[in-house]
């Protein structure tokens, strides 16, 4: 989960701070002055929404890195890290993609993530919590998931997919701000438009944004079906079923289930934010594949 919400969250930043700065350089104005230019909103909702996204990508494994605290493995301390770094690079190599960074980090949870702005500069890192809990054979399969990730190009078809609903998500706050704005002005602005507008399109923008995660979540829950595919061709069926079964045996078992809602544990309204498949539909899932 680390890995979307990362994005996610860098996302949602990096909108605000570009509508913040478009406002103060008077670009909504520009927009509306003689009233609202739909094409040239358009191709600024396309400017701003897709090259947020990117700057997001652009900025994830940084942020990945400052947030979790992790330590990248420049040469290792331990067979145990050894052994990861032996374990991704034969990975990667059979993966067709350049070999990853490889970090810790210090977390109680079994967790793991992928991250990187190309298919060959990326990060893999995993939890102290998971190197702890896991067997080497369940390990070598959660990798796999992640290596599957980086390979499959998953983190840029997310980036395209974000971009896309953040050129909505602007174009749409803004046309709502517009009609609202000039309701309540009677139709008599002239040069420009008020506070409403302002408020109305700011507030628009994190409703829609809203709507525009569930469709991110859902793409990446489509995916997450396809990283356990990769997973089980480079670790083995078997050692795939087994990690996921360790996550789910350990998700009844724990007594923080935040962690847990990494792996796709939750219901009701929350499942359309899940970022992953529930676990037993996953192992099922595997289990029915050839």
């Amino acid at each position: 989960m680390k890995r979307i919400v990362l994005f996610l969250l860098t996302n949602i930043a990096v909108m605000i701070v570009l509508s913040i700065v478009a406002s103060l350089l008077g670009v909504d104005r520009f927009l509306t002055q003689n009233g609202l230019n739909l094409p040239a909103l358009l191709g600024f909702s396309a400017v701003f929404g897709m090259g947020g996204s990117f700057i997001s990508l652009a900025m994830s494994k940084w942020i990945a890195k400052r947030s979790t605290g992790a330590r990248v493995i420049e040469q290792p301390s331990n067979a145990g890290e050894a052994w990861l770094l032996a374990t991704v690079e034969r990975q990667s190599r059979a993966a067709g993609i350049k070999m990853p960074e490889v970090a810790i980090y210090d977390a109680p949870e079994i967790n793991a993530f992928a991250t990187g702005m190309t298919r060959n500069s990326s990060l893999v890192a995993v939890s102290t919590g998971l190197l702890r809990s896991m067997s080497q054979d369940e390990t070598e399969a959660v990798i796999g998931h992640e290596i599957s990730h980086v390979a499959n190009g998953d983190m840029v078809t997310l980036t395209l997919i974000q971009g896309v609903v953040n050129t909505f998500v602007i174009f749409l706050s803004r046309v709502v701000g517009y009609l609202v704005d000039n309701a309540l002005n009677r139709g008599e602005n002239r040069g420009g438009v008020g506070i409403g507008y302002f408020v109305t399109s700011m507030v628009m923008q994190v409703v829609l944004g809203f709507a525009a995660t569930m469709i991110v979540c859902a793409f990446s829950r489509w995916r997450e079906f396809h990283a356990d595919a990769g997973g089980a061709h480079l670790a083995g069926k078997r050692k795939m079923i087994g990690a996921l079964q360790k996550l789910k045996a350990n998700h009844e078992a724990s007594t923080l289930p935040q962690g847990m809602q990494a792996f796709g544990i939750a219901g009701g309204v929350k499942s359309l934010f899940m970022t992953h498949p529930p676990l037993e539909e996953r192992i099922a899932r595997l289990q029915a594949s050839v």
